[in-house]
């Protein structure tokens, strides 16, 4: 009623009268939904028809801080806080304006001074434990938000951030027996359950956060996140047929998201049911097409089907969106490998070795292709390269065998191949394998002979 009333007011240029409480109303409203004009327009009616009202004016404190108008903000509060000395909101928006400029210590004793004037503690210690955490001071915000907690059961904001300590400061056993705790009190909270799971879940024991997600969903049957986590759980003990069934209560909950679709599709896969992984994932690729993870997952089923145009098509659409992955220039590599696309496979092992993936396969598929397309020098190049990294490797050894000889460098040949011997022996296949003519060399087959003579 006092609402409309004052908007009719703003609509006629009539003056209406309001009692103090009306224009609190009012403002708290319009500042709450953001009507920040309209707010600030009740406040200076509202000092106009009561020109003493220090809840005015600290409402007109709050509206600059809203604004960043702190030079303002502080001014105003300065002369309040002579008028009321006592009044917990002045030390409460100190502590704001604290807090604003980064200078959280202050804040904290600001809020402390607060605490001796207010009846309603709750609102305080929660801006002190929000000011703890900007210092990472994880403790002293528990301590805080278990204030919160102790006055008022059901203030799941400050439970949450109770437990957001405990995982930071990764005190899991910690955490759960605060949660079992809270939970021997308040048995129907589906948050505690729920949370009381995540925690079992960290610390891998995937039974007891099934019976805590199982308690969560029982407490609330709507409740999505449950369902979410609960067949999470299930994937990890193997139950996917189960853990699917706990994914598409979630589709019914809430609308379709990738990420769901995804989760299924994968325990489709694991269950070797292709088909429905497919058709899965292509669900997640419609729901949201710049979501690299569902065309890799699409690329790397058709690669193990070895239907490599396909796989070739979806990897194209992963990198398109990232191609920063050296995980999907390395599938580029082997899919462009099987369809004998052997630049564009030196492309994909290049691009790997750019962006950090040093491993012992990247560094070999690439020589091995570069020596099968006679580019023998480049070949000898990252062969090298690969020795700095992978010393002691007889795969390594063994290629640089059959490139040194091929670059008719036989002296380091040979001696490379003295050094591929003693790493292992047996490995020297890789030379009739890769370079055949190196293998029917006389001097190579006579050191073979001679070393394996040695070994019996």
């Amino acid at each position: 009623m006092s609402l409309s009333k004052f908007e009719s007011m703003l609509k006629t240029n009539n003056v209406y009268f309001f009692d103090l409480v009306e224009f609190e109303e009012i403002i708290v409203y319009y500042l709450d939904t953001g009507k920040i004009s309209l707010a600030e327009k009740a406040i200076k009616l509202g000092l106009e028809q009561h020109p003493q009202s220090i809840d005015l004016k600290l409402l007109m404190v709050e509206l600059y801080l809203i604004e960043n108008k702190i030079v303002k903000a502080s001014k105003l509060l300065k002369k309040i806080a002579l008028v009321a000395p006592e009044n917990d909101e002045v030390f409460i928006q100190k502590a704001t304006i604290n807090s604003k400029k980064g200078f959280h210590k202050e804040a904290i004793v600001n809020l402390q001074k607060a605490l001796s004037f207010t009846d309603d503690k709750i609102d305080v210690w929660s801006l002190m434990g929000m000011e703890y955490l900007y210092l990472d001071d994880f403790k002293n915000a528990r301590i805080s938000f278990s204030n919160c907690i102790e006055a008022d059961y059901e203030d799941y904001a400050a439970l949450y951030n109770i437990i957001y300590c405990f995982d930071m400061q990764k005190q899991h056993e910690e955490a759960v027996k605060y949660l079992r705790l809270y939970i021997d009190r308040n048995p129907y909270c589906e948050v505690a359950w729920h949370q009381l799971g995540r925690q079992y879940f960290v610390l891998e024991n995937y039974k007891e956060a099934l019976i805590a997600f199982d308690y969560a969903v029982l407490v609330d049957e709507f409740f999505l996140g449950g369902y979410l986590e609960k067949a999470k759980t299930l994937e990890q003990l193997g139950n996917y047929k189960e853990a699917i069934d706990n994914y598409l209560i979630t589709l019914e909950l809430d609308d379709p998201t990738a990420f769901v679709y995804i989760r299924i599709g994968e325990c489709y896969e694991k269950l070797s049911n292709l088909d429905a992984a497919v058709s899965f994932y292509k669900k997640a690729v419609h729901e949201d097409p710049l979501l690299d993870k569902a065309w890799i997952l699409l690329a790397n089923i058709y690669f193990e089907q070895e239907n490599y145009q396909k796989a070739a098509y979806y990897l194209a659409k992963a990198l398109k969106i990232d191609d920063d992955n050296a995980l999907y220039w390395k599938r580029y590599a082997e899919i462009n490998l099987r369809l004998s696309f052997f630049e564009e496979a030196v492309t994909g092992f290049n691009s790997c070795l750019r962006l950090g993936d040093t491993s012992p396969e990247i560094y070999l598929g690439l020589v091995d292709v570069l020596s099968f397309l006679g580019e023998f020098n480049d070949a000898l190049k990252w062969i090298l390269e690969a020795q700095k990294i992978h010393k002691d490797s007889a795969e390594v050894e063994y290629r640089l065998v059959g490139l040194f000889l091929i670059l008719n460098k036989e002296k380091y040949a040979l001696s490379h191949l003295v050094k591929a011997m003693k790493i292992d022996y047996d490995a020297h296949t890789i030379l009739n394998e890769l370079y055949p003519i190196v293998f029917d060399n006389l001097k190579i087959q006579k050191l073979l002979m001679d070393y394996k003579k040695a070994m019996e």
